[in-house]
Parts: structure tokens; sequence; C-alpha cells
């Protein structure tokens, strides 16, 4: 039997340093030697309640110690890219967060270098095609986010785009409008959470005033049905992440997603999987939880595969992006 979890899907949201697993934060905490403030990896699951997104925040930081040396990277990226193609991912656009690297001391190109090796083998070894977006902080200063634009200039050979991530309440997409103009002008491809957290207005300036392609998150853009129209006209992709959102209490249940409202008002949505290693799930995980939860059937599994694709920046390789539309109409759920 074929599952839902196990279809030809690509991730276009996902947080490398989200998929740090406890096991693995502890492994790479005793080769550093650091110190973790908990037992055991039960100890460290158990700290996983989350109240909001700051909270969350809080432990997804302190817990980045432990990643120093490019070999970490390497491993980080190597079990995310395992578990990622054990779940039918093809395909993943994978964020990165360069400040809370360098603001400890650890180089920009450790962490390029480090991603870069198990990037690089992912299609031989895992069957997974990649591509690379740094995201900024947004609740760290303009000045500090062009700095690092200015940093990744001599790895852009390996870097597709930019993003916009961490605490959104106010940090308004608007106060990165000089360094996205900069990256734009770079050639760097733009996208940016909005609308999770943030109100809706939030969504119109990351398309407005960042010039965003996609909108990460993009949930409450469904309390402004003129935003609503825009977005399904525009056909701007949402990168959808209901697990994450439930954790982080931006739902109270997942019941009460608004996944299959958006899909029926015509959005471009996608499903992903965040931080999995925090949120409870991996992005096959969260095919089959919508699928139970929501009562999201085959078909619109399907659609929604066909829709982390179409959104995907394959613009490159239009013959791959076919190639893998057509694995996801060939899949036959049992």
């Amino acid at each position: 039997m074929h599952l839902p979890e196990a279809l030809p899907k690509a991730e276009l949201h996902l947080h490398i340093e989200g998929t740090l697993e406890p096991e693995l934060a502890f492994a790479l905490a005793a080769r550093n030697g650091v110190d973790l403030p908990y037992a055991g990896t039960e100890e460290l699951r158990e700290a996983y309640l989350f109240s909001d997104l700051q909270s969350f925040l809080d432990l997804y930081y302190g817990l980045m110690a432990v990643l120093r040396t490019a070999d970490d990277f390497t491993e980080l990226a190597d079990a995310y890219l395992a578990r990622a193609a054990r779940q039918g991912v093809r395909h993943a656009e994978i964020f990165f967060d360069p400040q809370a690297h360098t603001e400890r001391g650890v180089p920009f190109g450790t962490v390029v270098e480090g991603l870069g090796r198990a990037l690089d083998r992912s299609e031989e070894q895992h069957g997974v095609s990649t591509q690379l977006i740094m995201c900024f902080l947004r609740d760290r200063s303009a000045e500090s986010a062009m700095e690092t634009l200015r940093e990744a200039e001599p790895y852009l050979d390996r870097i597709v785009g930019v993003g916009l991530d961490s605490a959104e309440v106010d940090h308004p997409p608007s106060k990165f409008a000089e360094v996205y103009e900069a990256a734009g002008a770079l050639g760097l491809r733009k996208v940016a959470h909005a609308g999770e957290e943030g109100p809706p207005a939030y969504v119109r300036e990351a398309l407005d005033v960042l010039g965003v392609e996609r909108i990460d998150h993009g949930l409450r853009a469904m309390e402004d049905p003129e935003l609503v129209e825009r977005l399904v006209r525009e056909r701007v992709p949402l990168t959808l992440c209901p697990l994450s959102n439930v954790r982080l209490r931006a739902v109270g249940v997942l019941e009460d997603h608004p996944l299959p409202s958006m899909m029926a008002a015509g959005l471009l949505v996608t499903v992903n999987s965040d931080d999995p290693a925090y949120f409870g799930g991996y992005v096959g995980d969260t095919f089959h939880a919508v699928h139970e939860a929501l009562d999201i059937g085959q078909e619109q599994l399907r659609e929604l595969a066909r829709n982390s694709f179409l959104a995907s920046f394959l613009d490159h390789d239009e013959d791959r992006r076919a190639r893998y539309l057509a694995e996801v109409d060939a899949y036959e759920f049992d």
C-alpha cells in the first residue's frame, strides 16, 4: 500500500536548524564540550511545549549552541535529507539562519561549507534535489541583515534566495526594504514569513515593499477577503505549516486549521514541516496528519503535492519540474 506520507513532494518551508533532534543535539554537545541544561533527551523533549512563537524561539536559539563546526552542519543536513527522502520529498528548498551562528562566533563560511557538503551529495545519496535560502532574523536590525547579505556574497553560487523569519510581531516586512532591494539586485529570489502571528497587512507589505514571490505561512491572510482575492489572482504560493501552527498556538487544534477553506478559496497552498524536530513531525507526517484531521482526500493531497513543485524555484530546470509533477500524477495511493 502506498501511504499519503510517501506521495512525491517538495518541501519549501524547512529551517535546517529546526531539524535538530534531541539525540543529535546531545551527541554534538558531547563532541563540542557544550553543557546542555537538560538531564537527557526525554527531558529536552518535554521542553518542547510552547505557549507562542517566542517561547519556541528561546529554546530554538539556545540549542543551536551545539552547532560549531562544518561537520556539525553536514551531519544535521544529512540527517534531515535522509528522513525527508523516506517521507516522499524529492526537492527541498532549505532555510538557514546565518546570524544565529555568526553572532555565536561561527563563521558564515563554516555554515555554508558544512551544509553544502550534504546538499552536494543529496541527489546521489537520497534522491533529493536541493536549494539553499538564507534567512534574515527580523528581530535584529536592518543593518545587521545588510551586513549578513554582504557576508553572503562570496557564497552566492550556493544560495538561491533570501527569506525573513524569527519573531514577527512588531517587526514588519518594510523594516527590511533596503536589504531586499539589494538582494534582488544580486539576482536572489525573495520570500518572507508573514501572516503567522503578524496581521494580514504584513502579507501585503511583503508583497508590495519587499517584492517577495512566496509567502511563508500567510495563515492570517484569510482575515482579509480582498487580500485572498489578490493572492488567488496573482497565484502567490503560501507555504503552510499546520503542525507548527498548532504547536505555536496560532491554531487551537489541527481540526480547526483553515487549510481546507484556503484550498476551497483557490489559494496556491503547500504543506510543509517548518521545524519538524520541535513540532511533532516531518512533512510526510504532516500530510498524514491533515489527511486524518481535516479530511483532506487523496486527490487534494495530490493537489498539495503538485502545488509544492509548481511553487518551487525550479525555473532553471523545467524538465526536472516536469519529471517531479509526472511522479505526482502517477502516484497510486493504494
